[in-house]
């Protein structure tokens, strides 16, 4: 990845609807440059999709949560299939520590919240969960920081050897 492409990634993580000719405009290049460009980064997994935001109160699931998932003894291999059949899953994290996935959830209530806490407790696998309620969400979806270039290698003193 060159500077232009930091540039278009910088600029479709703020604005993934932006035209070829807007981004072109940005970086001194033809839509038509720019759209062989994004593609090329598709291509080598840089960019790996573009989703609309929602909020998810507005389709009626108010109550979100963070459930921890332990492993037991009968893992068969297929937990994170088994959790992506559970449509309230909306993260999943493989995490060291005590637990072996954190997943955020969401639900219409309470009573709902406590459906899904059941559906995850039995995927084959799991042997317990512990469920933190979210309080109030200050905020979510952060992008990440700015796609900088990595810090040159310094260069190694003339006469100097490196071992293989």
């Amino acid at each position: 990845m060159d500077g232009v492409d930091r540039q278009l990634v910088g600029a479709l993580r703020a604005n993934g609807r932006a035209s070829w000719a807007e981004l072109g405009r940005l970086v001194g290049m033809s839509g038509p440059s720019v759209q062989e460009r994004v593609r090329r980064l598709e291509e080598q997994g840089v960019i790996i999709g573009y989703q609309a935001v929602v909020s998810a109160p507005a389709f009626g699931l108010s109550v979100s949560a963070l459930v921890d998932l332990y492993e037991g003894d009968d893992v068969d291999g297929d937990v994170v299939d088994q959790l992506r059949d559970i449509v309230e899953v909306e993260d999943c994290w493989y995490v060291a520590g005590d637990e072996n996935f954190v997943v955020k959830v969401r639900a219409a209530d309470v009573a709902g919240l406590e459906s899904v806490v059941a559906k995850l407790r039995k995927v084959r696998g799991i042997s317990r969960t512990r469920t933190t309620v979210v309080l109030a969400t200050n905020w979510e979806g952060r992008t990440l920081p700015p796609v900088v270039d990595p810090e040159p290698a310094a260069a190694a003193p003339s006469g100097s050897t490196s071992v293989g």
